[in-house]
């Protein structure tokens, strides 16, 4: 069940912040500010991967956008226990020319730095992202 809530703004913030919700591509002003509040709590509370602890444990997916070339270093990636991987895709982008990875992972804070570092570093990698997931103490799974 939806509980309203409601809070007041200056003019300029106002704004602002239905600017923010439109290039956001956001038509629902609770849902951006929903899930506005989710990340920044999961920020606050555990931070940005950088800044973790080494054993905090993550959960999240690795998107790494590439040339074709170095599949046999991703292939390591995924069978080198340091993240226990549990979904895989690929994918190949036709208009911007990229293979794209997405591998849903879990792992401590140190690995996913790690193997970030090692993809940063390798020639024909054009974009690595990590999006770590929501913390919930209860939920669907």
């Amino acid at each position: 069940m939806s509980q309203i809530i409601s809070f007041s703004a200056d003019k300029a913030f106002a704004e602002i912040l239905e600017d923010l919700i439109i290039n956001s591509g956001y038509q629902n002003r609770s849902r951006f500010l929903r899930d506005a509040a989710l990340f920044f709590s999961d920020v606050q509370q555990r931070g940005e991967l950088k800044d973790m602890k080494d054993d905090e444990v993550v959960e999240g997916n690795l998107i790494i956008y590439y040339q074709h070339g170095i599949e046999s270093k991703i292939l390591e990636i995924r069978h080198s226990h340091e993240l226990d991987i549990s979904s895989y895709n690929h994918s190949c982008l036709k208009h911007s020319h990229s293979c794209v990875d997405i591998m849903q992972a879990l792992g401590t804070a140190s690995n996913f730095r790690k193997i970030i570092k090692q993809l940063q570093n390798t020639p024909s990698i054009d974009k690595i992202s990590f999006v770590s997931a929501p913390m919930r103490k209860d939920g669907c799974c």
